[in-house]
Order: structure tokens, then sequence, then C-alpha cells
């Protein structure tokens, strides 16, 4: 057999399984954040409240488990709806409590957008330039790790210009995220579509949520 041929049709076979990837990531991913947007709504329209800190860590963790374990079957689709669920219903009570302020609707819009616009940038220059971030996986992991950790003590010892600054910091994790993902998943280094999802879904979760916080302080709100 001609080494060539088979280079070619290897070369042709993994290209097409990353186009599948790619689609399959977002197509759900399109799902997802409308199911979220959906349960945030929903979650608004009944005024429901904010289920704490502590409840909201365990059903994180506990669903994105669930999703990872499951993430070669199909329940691992059903758990990351359950997954994106879950996020959208904890985002209701927040969005409600900014739209409650003078100029709440505006700082929402404006963090809607600023995700969308930092979102599509960023997967359209991967996309064309078909660069290779994963170079950046290492310093992602460090990092969003001690931002967590500094989000859970401005919370717990009530600092907020420490809040603002894990803020700031997840805005930048996010968004390197976002283009660390996306590469993989051009690049052959994620076959996984329903764990590049979630990745990316919780990337732009947490950059809006980012979005919305600094945008609020800025307006004075």
């Amino acid at each position: 057999m001609n080494p060539q041929v088979t280079t070619l049709g290897r070369s042709q076979s993994a290209a097409m399984s990353t186009n599948k990837v790619v689609r399959n990531t977002y197509m759900l991913l399109s799902m997802t954040l409308a199911f979220a947007a959906l349960t945030a709504g929903a979650s608004m329209a009944l005024n429901l409240p904010h289920p704490g800190m502590i409840i909201t860590l365990v059903g994180y963790f506990g669903l994105l488990f669930l999703t990872t374990k499951f993430r070669d079957s199909g329940l691992g689709i059903a758990f990351v709806f359950a997954l994106t669920g879950f996020m959208g219903y904890t985002l209701g009570p927040i969005l409600n409590a900014y739209l409650a302020l003078p100029n709440g609707t505006q700082v929402v819009m404006m963090a809607m957008g600023g995700t969308a616009a930092i979102f599509l940038g960023l997967s359209a220059y991967v996309m064309t330039t078909r660069k290779d971030f994963s170079f950046m996986g290492g310093f992602l992991m460090v990092g969003i790790l001690v931002a967590f950790l500094a989000g859970l003590g401005a919370i717990f010892f009530e600092m907020p210009g420490l809040s603002l600054a894990v803020s700031a910091m997840f805005v930048l994790l996010m968004s390197g995220l976002i283009l660390y993902e996306t590469s993989n998943i051009i690049h052959g280094g994620e076959t996984n579509y329903i764990m590049a999802t979630v990745t990316l879904f919780v990337s732009i979760f947490n950059l809006f949520t980012s979005l919305l916080h600094l945008l609020g302080f800025a307006s004075n709100d």
C-alpha cells in the first residue's frame, strides 16, 4: 500500500472527526445556552431566591462530576442540560437584583453584548488563524484555581475590592479558556463534544457574571 495514500486517508479521517466534534459542540452549546436562558427567565418570573453559596457549589460540582463520568453516553447529554439549567436558575435571582437598580437594564444589556462580542471574536480568531493555544493549559488551570479561592475569600470575608479584582481576573481567564478550548477542539486535542460544550458554557457564564459585576460597579450600582 502506498504510504502517501495511507497518510492522506488518515489526515482526511482526522479532519472529518474534528469537523464532527466542532459541529456537535456548537450545536449542543447553542441548545444549552437557550435552555439556561429559559431556566433563568423562569427563575426571574417566579422571583425565586438564590439557593446560596453551599447549594450552588454542591449542585455545580455534583452535576459537573456526573457529566464528566457519563460523557461517553446518552446520560452525559442529560446531565449537561441539568448542569446548564441549574446554572441558569442561579443566574435568575442575580439578574433580578441588577434589573431592580436604576441603571440595571443597561448594565445587563452591556454585559450580554460584551460577552457575545468577546466569545464570537475570540472563537472567530482561532477558527480563522488556527493558532495552537495548548500552551495556555497549565497557566489557566492554576489561574482559575487561585481566582476561585480568592473569590471565596472575598465572599466570606466581605472584601468588595478583592471581589472586583477576582471578577477582572475571571474576565481574562475565561477569555483565555475560550481561546484554549476552541484551539483544543480544532486541533483534535478535545474529541468529546460534551466536555467541550461544558467548558465553553462555563467560560461564557463566568465571563458574563464577571462583566456584570464590573459594569455594575462602574455604574455605581
